[in-house]
């Protein structure tokens, strides 16, 4: 008994080698579905976030306080990238208020943040949406109450931080450059 209790011990702390990391991740993150600002069904982990860098925040459309200083950042953050959107790293905008924020309503969102091919603005059922924003520490009790943080991870690494919502746009594309880069 205590033998079996010392295995099962060992093998929880054991690192995670980088062939299982894909497992890993969609076991954590889910394979939720949702829907993009396109009306396009998407998998959290296997369309989003499998082999990526991404930049992962909360919002809602209707928000007048911190989402559109942070939605502003993250027009920053697209220009910085340049050609490297969509290709080295994407932007998930995922709404806190997926009722409201119907995928027109993000296509009209994101078309008013000037967003480019590589930022994904994302809704879907509630359930769903929760179940997302859940697994990355996102959730929150309200839409009001939403966090102002930013989940930057490079999946096929497993490096992962987050950054404050307000900082710089310079600030946080170089945690990005060093998240793709694996530090």
């Amino acid at each position: 008994m205590i033998r079996t209790a010392i295995l099962a011990l060992l093998l929880i702390a054991l690192p995670v080698s980088a062939s299982d990391l894909p497992t890993a991740g969609r076991n954590y993150f889910t394979d939720v579905e949702l829907t993009n600002q396109n009306g396009e069904k998407v998998r959290l982990y296997s369309d989003l976030i499998a082999g990526k860098t991404v930049v992962i925040n909360s919002f809602f459309s209707t928000c007048v306080g911190i989402c559109p200083i942070m939605a502003a950042t993250f027009t920053r953050i697209q220009d910085k990238l340049g050609d490297r959107l969509g290709r080295d790293v994407i932007l998930i905008s995922i709404t806190v208020d997926p009722e409201t924020d119907t995928p027109a309503r993000l296509r009209d969102y994101a078309k008013s943040m000037s967003a480019k091919p590589g930022w994904y603005f994302v809704t879907g059922k509630k359930a769903n949406v929760e179940a997302a924003l859940a697994k990355l520490g996102l959730r929150a009790a309200s839409k009001e109450q939403h966090t102002s943080v930013m989940i930057i991870g490079n999946e096929p690494l497993g490096v992962w931080k987050k950054a404050f919502g307000l900082a710089t746009s310079g600030d946080i594309v170089k945690m990005v450059e060093d998240v793709a880069a694996g530090k």
